[in-house]
């Protein structure tokens, strides 16, 4: 066993609490197969008893609490992550199987989420608006009031940071549905929460399965705002039950996101950039950077270049902290083989890929990175989200060439370009249809303080920075007559 057996159990009203029918999940360790304990099963009643638990919170007591206030007790969670952190990093590693180092910025990240927002809590203002003789307007933002947060298995704590850090400082309350398959770093973090001070009720986690607990959340009409990330085709159910009784939805959806190599770029800098982009969270992120487009003089080489580094990446446990941990879990394990599988069926050829440590266990959910040789544009391995460790090459001749490649799948997350040229630069940057676009790099260190989201199949909605606490907040504006 990796850990002693643990029974995990609901966070409502600063609380643990078993699921009210009684049933629970197995957790399993990816890098094992092994079980970590069990989770409560939530349902339909657990999900109202938190919302129910979030409302008296909101109305008695949250929206009473002085933004200055709201500010120092989130200062308070993020000093008490950092404390935590090791501990937090080491259950993100069990739970979610990625490498110790990408989990202890995970637990950074999230300390680092609540210390931005507790900055931001006390400086969300209004305007006034220049009007008619007579008469004074201005706007107020105010909280939505209670939001639900569907928070997916790649990056709990992070996901978790920006959603919840947000709604929090703008004054909601919240219940949280983490994935059924990585719930423990929440969990204690939520523990964290009731110490630094977080009124009862103000945050509540249920734990349970997507089909019974997330359905039953994004579909309670106690609910004032969901925020979602998570797959395109969840998010469509997740917009339409909450649609239901009109409630506003961000969505944080999946990408196909292309790195754009130009002959002018600076290789050595851009090739580690290539690589970590695809294998980071053994490539189960929406923002990977799955597709490598190359302009034609150069695409040999880069190729050639890439294949030496994918041949020397190794999979194993996260707590051995090599290149890649395992895949989260069976299922997903299973459906990228399946997608590997139809792709070389149907003219995919490898180019390089690397391996699985040797002392890795025969239970893991491992899977090699492979580097795919020139794929044409209809190809599924271009157009889908495979969500591991799996990165596809094309080429292209010219300027407009590499645009059409960038834009031709139904995504629009993330893109970068490689390039010295200042003028291409900023056009790639207009063209390109993406909700962020990084030139000469790659997700510029994931800070919190950027703008993140998607355009197409992608979602809408923006996450992260300022945007985040506008997007948990209703603009009412306030028109006085005065003579």
């Amino acid at each position: 066993m990796t850990q002693a057996v643990r029974h995990h159990q609901h966070f409502i009203n600063n609380r643990t609490r078993p699921a009210s029918g009684g049933q629970t999940i197995e957790v399993i360790d990816p890098s094992s197969g092994e079980s970590l304990g069990t989770l409560a099963r939530g349902t339909a009643a657990d999900i109202d008893s938190a919302v129910c638990a979030a409302r008296a919170a909101y109305e008695k007591v949250w929206r009473a609490t002085s933004a200055l206030e709201r500010s120092r007790i989130l200062y308070r969670w993020s000093q008490i992550v950092a404390d935590h952190a090791e501990e937090l990093a080491r259950l993100e590693c069990l739970d979610t199987g990625k490498p110790m180092r990408q989990a202890r910025g995970d637990a950074t990240a999230l300390a680092r989420y609540f210390e931005f927002y507790a900055g931001a809590a006390d400086k969300l203002h209004g305007q006034t608006i220049p009007y008619q003789e007579g008469y004074t307007v201005l706007t107020i933002r105010e909280p939505h009031g209670v939001t639900g947060h569907i928070v997916p298995w790649n990056y709990p704590m992070q996901i978790f940071g920006r959603s919840v850090g947000a709604a929090l400082a703008a004054g909601n309350a919240c219940v949280v549905k983490p994935a059924e398959d990585a719930c423990l770093s929440l969990l204690r973090a939520a523990e964290l929460a009731a110490e630094a001070g977080l009124p009862e009720g103000v945050l509540n986690i249920v734990t349970g399965l997507g089909t019974e607990a997330g359905a039953a959340l994004a579909a309670h009409p106690g609910i004032d705002h969901v925020s979602f990330t998570g797959s395109t085709a969840t998010g469509t159910l997740v917009a339409q039950a909450a649609a239901a009784h009109h409630c506003p939805v961000t969505l944080e959806l999946g990408g196909k996101s292309p790195q754009l190599v130009f002959a002018d770029a600076d290789l050595e800098a851009a090739l580690p950039v290539l690589v970590g982009a695809i294998i980071q969270n053994g490539g189960q992120t929406c923002s990977a950077g799955s597709r490598v487009l190359v302009e034609k003089s150069i695409a040999a080489e880069v190729t050639r270049q890439l294949a030496q580094r994918f041949s020397a990446l190794v999979a194993g446990p996260g707590l051995q902290d090599l290149d890649l941990g395992p895949l989260i879990s069976a299922r997903q394990h299973q459906r990228v083989a399946l997608l590997l599988e139809d792709g070389l069926a149907t003219g995919a050829r490898v180019a390089a890929e690397g391996s699985i440590a040797a002392q890795a266990p025969a239970g893991g959910f491992y899977q090699k990175p492979v580097l795919l040789a020139e794929l044409p544009s209809e190809h599924r391995l271009i157009t889908e989200e495979v969500f591991g460790p799996v990165l596809a090459v094309q080429s292209f001749q010219d300027e407009a060439e590499a645009v059409s490649l960038a834009n031709a799948t139904p995504y629009g997350l993330v893109a970068g370009v490689w390039t010295r040229d200042g003028g291409r630069q900023l056009r790639l940057a207009r063209r390109i249809q993406s909700g962020q676009v990084f030139i000469n790099n790659y997700g510029a260190g994931g800070g919190v303080e950027l703008p993140f989201g998607g355009v197409k199949h992608s979602g809408y909605g923006r996450e992260k920075g300022f945007e985040a606490l506008y997007g948990f907040t209703c603009l009412k504006t306030v028109a006085i007559h005065h003579g």
